[in-house]
């Protein structure tokens, strides 16, 4: 059982860690040094990392935690880069990109499909491969960028469906300890774009290696969010299956959001904003757009303040939809830094309401 071997090599390597760790290399593993941030990343910033290994299954994990120990450098985990910021001072430490794949099913009974994915496997082929099969469940996130592993650290989610709804269990790698766990949904305390993988003394803590979800066998059904509401009534659908609003959702997001692949972008960039009861009928009548649950849209706010297709120190907000930032010609973290702070002053001049970014920013 390698798990348990490594329980034993992480205390001798805590009695004996520079003459130990050179024997505990199992599964050669190969370590890129002085990596460009910028090329794993979507929006194209970023310094150089000290040191990036690909991690293509879980039992290379001891080995490249024991590595960073080693070393004394700090480590984060890293999927397809589309929700990560670079900085120009890059990162000290090691950077692990999960891609270990594959999708299985668990238990299919009674209308309820229980799937397990890997964390490096694409969300939108996971959510794909649910969908197909008629359940339902995760059909409103497709075509969000990113790996089914980073879907719990943000409880990723649009269109009304988020991770938190249909998630069951993860597996994890704890780096603290060298073992393998399975967290159930109470243990991650899901919230809006947080988790304890991103919040709180734990956060980067875990090495998330797959994400089991419960599907169901039933429809959604209307009203739907505006965009998603407004296709339906111009194409006049009334197939509501996951495939239908899967495809729906596609088209959607295809035709306002640039593919992160040719054009640098980190999708959404700001997060909507959430007032209390009392907040929200105040801001209802000053004519702000506010949904239930005190949700107020960032980019209603940002294409109100007049912001769509302005330019900002080399970024400019999107023409097709103001919640994206598209870095145009920028190189440094500085001028995203600048960008960012006059979109949310203009924000707060017009509406009072201060925008937050989404994107994490790799430090260390």
């Amino acid at each position: 059982d390698r798990s348990r071997t490594y329980d034993t090599q992480l205390r001798k390597l805590v009695l004996y860690p520079l003459s130990y760790a050179r024997i505990c290399y199992n599964f050669n593993m190969v370590i890129r040094e002085n990596v460009e941030i910028m090329n794993l990343t979507t929006m194209r910033l970023g310094g150089k990392a000290r040191y990036v290994v690909e991690i293509t299954k879980k039992e290379e994990l001891p080995e490249a935690y024991i590595f960073a120990k080693r070393k004394e450098v700090p480590v984060y985990v890293l999927g397809t880069g589309s929700n990560i910021i670079g900085r120009d001072e890059g990162f000290s430490g090691l950077i692990l990109v999960n891609k270990i794949r594959g999708i299985e099913i668990i238990e299919e009974k009674d209308d309820i499909l229980t799937l397990k994915g890997f964390g490096g496997e694409m969300l939108d082929d996971f959510i794909a491969f649910g969908a197909e099969r008629g359940y339902s469940g995760m059909e409103a996130m497709s075509a969000i960028p990113g790996t089914l592993g980073a879907a719990p650290v943000q409880n990723v989610g649009a269109y009304g469906q988020d991770i938190s709804q249909t998630i069951v269990e993860v597996e994890v790698f704890d780096s603290k300890t060298l073992n393998y766990l399975t967290l159930d949904k109470s243990q991650m305390k899901l919230g809006y774009r947080k988790s304890i993988f991103n919040h709180g003394s734990d956060a980067g803590r875990y090495f998330i290696v797959s994400v089991t979800v419960r599907l169901s066998r039933h429809e959604l059904a209307p009203p739907f969010y505006n965009s998603l509401q407004a296709y339906i009534d111009t194409h006049k659908i009334t197939d509501f299956s996951p495939m239908s609003i899967r495809t729906m959702v596609t088209a959607i997001r295809n035709s306002k959001l640039p593919d992160p692949k040719t054009i640098a972008s980190a999708g959404s960039f700001f997060k909507n904003v959430y007032l209390s009861e009392e907040k929200a009928e105040k801001a209802k009548q000053r004519g702000i757009m506010v949904w239930d649950g005190g949700k107020v849209p960032a980019g209603w706010l940002i294409e109100n303040a007049g912001l769509k297709g302005q330019e900002f120190y080399g970024f400019r907000v999107s023409d097709k939809a103001a919640l994206v930032l598209i870095n145009e010609k920028a190189t440094k973290y500085a001028d995203l830094e600048k960008a960012r702070q006059a979109i949310s002053d203009a924000v707060f001049k017009k509406f009072g309401l201060r925008l937050e970014q989404e994107p994490v920013e790799l430090v260390g």
